[in-house]
């Protein structure tokens, strides 16, 4: 069923649409939290405190942005709020992504691959957490999320060229922090 009809139904109270739609979402929305969060329960919380918001919300829902968008807008909110409760800086982590290798690989280079990999994961990680809480957000929805510059414009109601501008600024200022260390590495 299309997602349009998914939420029609919900707001007319079917509790299967509205399940389903749950389902298509829920690991975007606690991998957004736990990225941003860095805590599996607060994330688990902030994604199960998302959907509740959302089906009390579905009323008021108008069509204006796609669902997704919509209910991420609610997560993003919500973690805005646990931050400021918090009173603290968020620090982000890369999604741990397995790459399927292309060829049968030896089993001692493969792992040595992957700890390699994490270990620049990591190492990115350190840096992405000392930007300033705008920037964190901006590169962990664009860049470990793949969200569109348009969604991320609705999420955090700015303007298309201001998603455009502080991603740009983000992502020199990460390179600025890292640089000097890649330079001794090498």
């Amino acid at each position: 069923m299309e997602e349009h009809e998914l939420v029609k139904r919900s707001q007319k109270g079917d509790e299967e649409a509205f399940r389903q739609l749950v389902e298509k979402y829920k690991s975007r929305v606690f991998n957004m939290a736990l990225s941003i969060t860095r805590n599996p329960e607060t994330a688990d919380d902030i994604a199960q405190e998302s959907f509740i918001k959302a089906y009390f919300g579905l009323p008021r829902f108008k069509f204006k942005s796609s669902f997704g968008t919509w209910l991420y807008r609610i997560t993003m909110n919500l973690i805005k709020d646990h931050l400021r409760k918090k009173e603290r800086m968020p620090k982000l982590s890369i999604e741990e992504v397995k790459e399927k290798p292309f060829d049968q690989e030896d089993e001692v280079k493969k792992r040595e691959d992957e700890k390699t990999q994490e270990e620049r994961r990591e190492f990115v990680r350190r840096f992405i957490r000392i930007l300033p809480e705008k920037h964190q957000v901006i590169l962990t929805l664009r860049d470990i999320h793949e969200f569109s510059y348009e969604e991320i414009s609705q999420v955090l109601k700015i303007s298309p060229g201001t998603v455009d501008s502080r991603l740009h600024r983000a992502r020199r200022m990460l390179h600025k922090k890292i640089e000097p260390y890649l330079r001794r590495r090498v």
